[in-house]
């Protein structure tokens, strides 16, 4: 692999809520590899889902496919979310504690592929993404925890 897009999205029902990211695979062609989905907790925002969706979509390739692949890998994170987009920039400040320490996780995770850069996109453009985070969200709801 040259190059992966890897399509982001980190959602919170509720903001702070129940929250979840997605991420869609896709080779340079923009064809579909894989779709994954998890759980990331209750009462989170929805700027920390999408910082937490970009930091999955690194780790899952390096489980998936080995460090020694996303060494050789360019990948690039397309988001819709303006705020991470201009923070992974240097465009703006990083002033929440929290949000700084995802910001830290997420460039951290960087320095194990060949390159990664970011592109931010409008909603409609992440619409699969999307789909994976409220699929995931649905299906808590249908079978929340009993404790």
């Amino acid at each position: 692999m040259k190059k992966i897009i890897a399509y982001t999205d980190g959602g919170a029902r509720g903001n702070p809520g129940p929250a979840a990211a997605g991420v869609v695979f896709c080779n340079e062609k923009k064809e579909i590899i894989e779709k994954h989905s998890k759980y990331l907790g209750d009462n989170l925002t929805n700027n920390v889902a999408e910082y937490e969706a970009a930091i999955f979509a690194l780790q899952k390739f390096k489980s998936r496919f080995g460090k020694e692949l996303a060494k050789k890998t360019e990948i690039e994170i397309v988001t819709d979310s303006e705020l991470m987009y201009k923070q992974f920039k240097g465009e703006y400040k990083i002033t929440d504690e929290k949000m700084q320490k995802l910001f830290v996780e997420l460039r951290n995770l960087t320095i194990d592929f060949k390159k990664v850069k970011m592109k931010a996109v409008s909603r409609k453009y992440n619409t699969d993404a999307d789909e994976m985070v409220n699929q995931e969200l649905d299906k808590r709801e249908k079978n929340p925890k009993m404790f």
